[in-house]
C-alpha cells in the first residue's frame, strides 16, 4: 500500500516536472500575442474617470476570465474531433481585429463629427458616462476573447502531441496567465499616475527623491497611455496579419524575402482596409433600407 502511495506521488512529480518544461515552452510560443494582449487591453483599459479605472478594469477582467472558462473546453473538443474549425474561428477572429485596428487609423485620420463635441468625461452626464463605460467594456472583452482563442490555440499546439491531461495543465495555464499578468500590468499602468501623487505626498520635504519620482510618473502616464493607443493598433493589425499568414494556404511562402512582421502588418492592414469598407456599405444600405 505506501509503495503505491510513493509511487502515485512519483507519477505526480513527474507529471509536474513534464508540465513546468512545456508551461515553459508554450509561455515562449505565445509571448508575442501576450505582448500585444497586453498593448491593446490596457489601451482599451485607459480613458475612464480615476474613480473608475479599478471597477472597468475588474468588468474586463470577469469577462476575460468568462472567456477563457467557454474557449478551453470547446477548444479541447475541437482540436480533438473537428480541427479544420480551429482555422475557421481563427481567421474570423483575425478578420474583426483587421477591422477594428482600420478603424481606429480611418478615425485618427477622419475624425467622426461628433468626436469634439463632448470630449471631456467631466462635461458628460452620468448616465453618458455609464453608457461609454459599457460600450468600451464591451469592445474590450470582445477583442479579448478573439486574443484569448489564438492565444489558447497557439499553447495548444505547441503540446498536441501529449496526453490530454498535461494538454489541459498547460494550456489552462497559459490562459490564467494571460488574464491574470496581463490584467494585473494594465492595472499598474493604468493607476500610475495615482501612485506618483501619493509619492509626491509622501513627505514634507520638497524636491526629495520619491516627489522626483511621483512627478516623473504622474507626468509620463499621459505619454504611456497615448503610445499604447498606437502600439494597440499596430499589434490589432499584427495579430490578425499573423493569423492569416499561418493559418491561409497560400499565403505560406509568398513573401519569404520579405520580414515577417511588415507581411504581417500589411496583411492585417489590407484585410482591415477591406472589412472597414464592406462594414460601412453595409451600414449605409442599412441605413437606407430603414429610411425607405
Amino acid at each position: 500500500m505506501a509503495s503505491g502511495f510513493f509511487a502515485l506521488l512519483d507519477d505526480i512529480a513527474a507529471l509536474m516536472d513534464d508540465v513546468s518544461v512545456m508551461t515553459k515552452v508554450a509561455g515562449k510560443k505565445t509571448a508575442g500575442i501576450l505582448g500585444d494582449d497586453l498593448a491593446v487591453n490596457a489601451e482599451k483599459a485607459s480613458g475612464f474617470m480615476s474613480s473608475r479605472e479599478i471597477p472597468v478594469l475588474w468588468a474586463i477582467t470577469k469577462g476575460s476570465l468568462l472567456n477563457k472558462i467557454i474557449i478551453l473546453p470547446i477548444a479541447f473538443l475541437l482540436s480533438a474531433f473537428v480541427p479544420v474549425a480551429i482555422t475557421i474561428i481563427l481567421i474570423i477572429g483575425g478578420l474583426y481585429l483587421a477591422y477594428e485596428g482600420a478603424e481606429k487609423i480611418y478615425e485618427y485620420i477622419f475624425p467622426h463629427a461628433h468626436a469634439t463635441e463632448k470630449p471631456v468625461l467631466e462635461e458628460l452626464s452620468e448616465e453618458e458616462v455609464l453608457a461609454r463605460e459599457k460600450d468600451k467594456i464591451k469592445s474590450a472583452v470582445l477583442t479579448d476573447f478573439i486574443l484569448s482563442v489564438e492565444i489558447i490555440i497557439i499553447a495548444l499546439g505547441t503540446v498536441s502531441t501529449e496526453p490530454i491531461v498535461s494538454q489541459i495543465i498547460v494550456v489552462t495555464i497559459i490562459a490564467l496567465i494571460a488574464t491574470v499578468g496581463v490584467y494585473g500590468i494594465v492595472a499598474l499602468i493604468v493607476r500610475m499616475d495615482e501612485f506618483g501623487a501619493k509619492l509626491i505626498n509622501m513627505n514634507d520635504r520638497d524636491d526629495s527623491f520619491s516627489d522626483k519620482l511621483g512627478r516623473f510618473l504622474v507626468a509620463a502616464l499621459p505619454k504611456v497611455i497615448k503610445s499604447l493607443s498606437v502600439i494597440g493598433t499596430i499589434a490589432l493589425l499584427l495579430v490578425s496579419g499573423g493569423i492569416f499568414s499561418h493559418n491561409v494556404d497560400f499565403l505560406h511562402g509568398l513573401f519569404e524575402n520579405i520580414p515577417a512582421i511588415v507581411v504581417e502588418f500589411f496583411l492585417g492592414l489590407i484585410a482591415g482596409i477591406l472589412m472597414l469598407g464592406l462594414v460601412n456599405i453595409g451600414k449605409k444600405s442599412w441605413k437606407a433600407v430603414r429610411t425607405n
